[in-house]
């Protein structure tokens, strides 16, 4: 996904005389349109910058990425990757040349475009009830390729967002036809709606009647119905208020299979029905914790079956094993330190990958050893006596030989 600068969907609108003719100002669900190729010039990284005399791409801004799709000059399929404006001029960027005067046909990848008017028009419903029911305004807005997010300042619980997402719902039930406005300023000046920034010239107003009124400039779908499923999948605390995450229409149909395909999964590993397996869960963790405490305590008796053996004499005493608890080693290395004034060590891992220490020692300097034996050994770490840690990529053999003849 791209990272969009500007939070906002408003762009002011100052002579229509000198704009690109925007097509989907006149008709959002414009599949297909002919143009006239303006000029075409070489760009950067391959690309060539497209002007038109008309153009139903919208570009990118206000937090939504440009449409993309192809350009057609007869037989040749050029295809547009990215559009921007600048200066009230709709500039495309495309893989191939095209001649200055060609007339050409557009075709929008129309799937990403309806998507991204579900998304807009379900973001302006919900940000709309927020402000209504909250006080709250939307101050970050970014339209991905997965998910739409909205920044609001202030804090929902977990009721209020369950409460609107039901509420946006009814307004997609209500198929309300959505309407845009050019106000004049006197107009705009005794009009009620939501805005972002300050907007020069023409501003266009988005209406869904009974629901919203937002200053915008992204096609919208004709009405409300035509979103689908408004779904909001997450809410995290952001900036003192909340970021919430949501997907819409077909994106919202994806997400279910997605999220019911996982649950099928998990319900089959669990023997579980797939409205119990949140509750398979939970005892399969107790289940899982109480196995976690039966090995805690069996190794706890082998490391103390081992520390029997050790005596006060012993120069270096050094432990090898597979698999063991970090809190475990680290005891039993501190339980020998207080038996042996010598070396000791405990080594956990195999011949074949290598093993990660933890070393200890009352009277040994242990710094310049570590060092050593990182060096001779392939190893790495370090730490502060009387105990350092690390891992060697080593055989048992060559570390208990190196080990010892500096005990």
């Amino acid at each position: 996904q791209k990272d969009f600068k500007s939070n906002s969907c408003i762009r002011g609108l100052k002579d229509f005389s000198k704009m690109t003719e925007k097509l989907f100002y006149q008709d959002s669900s414009i599949k297909e349109f002919t143009a006239t190729v303006e000029s075409c010039m070489q760009g950067k990284d391959g690309m060539f910058e497209v002007i038109l005399d008309q153009t139903a791409f919208f570009p990118e801004g206000g937090g939504q990425y440009a449409d993309t799709g192809v350009l057609l000059v007869g037989e040749k399929e050029v295809k547009v990757v990215d559009v921007q404006e600048k200066n009230e001029i709709v500039t495309h960027y495309v893989t191939d040349a095209i001649e200055q005067g060609s007339k050409i046909t557009g075709r929008l990848n129309y799937e990403e475009r309806f998507s991204k008017m579900q998304q807009h028009t379900g973001e302006h419903i919900v940000s709309g009830i927020v402000n209504r029911r909250f006080g709250y305004n939307n101050v970050g807005f970014h339209l991905g390729n997965e998910e739409v997010t909205m920044d609001f300042d202030g804090m929902l619980t977990e009721t209020d967002l369950k409460e609107i997402e039901w509420e946006a719902n009814q307004a997609v039930a209500d198929n309300v036809k959505i309407q845009v406005l050019y106000p004049t300023k006197e107009e705009l000046e005794t009009m009620t709606y939501r805005s972002k920034i300050e907007i020069e010239g023409q501003v266009r107003i988005v209406v869904i009647p009974g629901w919203d009124s937002c200053a915008c400039c992204a096609p919208h779908v004709d009405a409300t119905g035509q979103i689908g499923l408004i779904k909001l999948i997450g809410a995290i605390k952001y900036k003192g208020g909340m970021r919430v995450s949501m997907v819409c229409g077909f994106r919202a149909l994806l997400d279910y299979n997605q999220k019911e395909a996982s649950v099928v999964t998990i319900s089959r590993k669990l023997s579980a029905k797939p409205d119990s397996i949140a509750e398979a869960v939970d005892r399969l963790q107790k289940e899982v914790e109480a196995q976690k405490e039966k090995i805690r305590i069996l190794q706890e008796q082998y490391l103390k079956g081992v520390l029997k053996e050790i005596k006060p004499e012993d120069t270096c005493v050094l432990l090898f094993e597979e698999t063991l608890d970090t809190v475990a080693v680290r005891n039993f290395v501190n339980d020998v330190m207080r038996i042996t004034d010598g070396i000791c060590g405990a080594f956990i891992g195999t011949d074949a990958e290598g093993y990660r220490y933890i070393l200890g020692s009352s009277k040994k300097e242990l710094t310049n050893i570590s060092k050593e034996m990182n060096q001779t050994l392939n190893g790495r770490g370090g730490g502060r006596p009387p105990m350092v840690q690390g891992s060697v990529k080593a055989r048992q053999s060559e570390i208990e030989a190196f080990l010892k003849a500096q005990s």
